[in-house]
């Protein structure tokens, strides 16, 4: 079985291919660059380095949100030609979920942060039991503040990871009661090896949709219609 996984839900932008349970290759780039100039080439660069056959992958992986807006359409748009051309279904694999799963197999809860903007984050609670990860709390867009008394409240070490980790350091370091610690580099940000082996786990469970049916998971209004509602609300006052 081999999956192709790709992720642009960020600030990352990565592509990586695996088979059964061998990561054949993996390119993943943090810097202030448009995914779509980036996210094709990477794969197409990929694709010629490890002599991938495009057609013989069983199924695409996308990591379907929460995330940047931009960056989610962008990685859709990818992923659904993709598995258009090929005649390849679709596996969503939840944002914040792969996030976690770079720390497969940690012994403390682990707790992803993206920044949302406006003190949110997009976030979750996972514990591993070996390579099984158990979901402690969904992910979801809350306030910081939100996240951090319920992880107070659960009493356990946590382990933070995400890009939203250096926005609210300042406010962990002041209210988090519980021993933590931060992920180091190379796992604390989107990773597409994690959202192809997800991708896997689930195509085996039957977690699959077409490309016409993937649509990306925002989890809240975007900037522009949330200001618009906000001009409507001032105008019904």
């Amino acid at each position: 079985m081999k999956i192709l996984g790709l992720d642009s839900s960020g600030l990352v932008a990565s592509v990586a291919v695996v088979e059964d349970g061998s990561l054949l290759g993996e390119y993943t780039v943090n810097y202030k660059k448009t995914h779509s100039q980036t996210l094709l080439p990477m794969l197409d660069a990929v694709a010629k380095m490890i002599e991938l056959d495009l057609r013989t992958v069983d199924a695409v992986a996308i990591a379907g949100g929460p995330g940047s807006f931009t960056g989610l359409r962008i990685g859709a748009a990818t992923a659904k030609g993709l598995g258009l051309a090929l005649g390849k279904p679709l596996v969503k694999v939840p944002t914040v979920d792969a996030l976690a799963y770079n720390l497969v197999g940690h012994q403390s809860v682990v707790c992803p942060l993206m920044d949302a903007r406006r003190n949110q984050t997009y976030t979750g609670l996972y514990r591993f039991c070996g390579n099984d990860m158990q979901t402690l709390r969904e992910q979801s867009a809350i306030g910081i503040e939100e996240i951090l008394a319920d992880i107070n409240r659960r009493g356990m070490p946590v382990v933070f990871l995400g890009d939203g980790v250096p926005v609210f350091l300042p406010y962990i370091e002041k209210n988090v009661k519980v021993p933590y610690t931060i992920a180091p580099a190379h796992v604390s940000r989107q990773r597409a090896g994690a959202v192809a082996t997800l991708g896997m786990k689930y195509w085996k469970e039957g977690k699959i949709e077409t490309a016409r049916e993937h649509v990306p998971e925002y989890l809240r209004l975007s900037q522009a219609e949330r200001e618009q509602a906000e001009r409507e609300e001032g105008q019904g006052q």
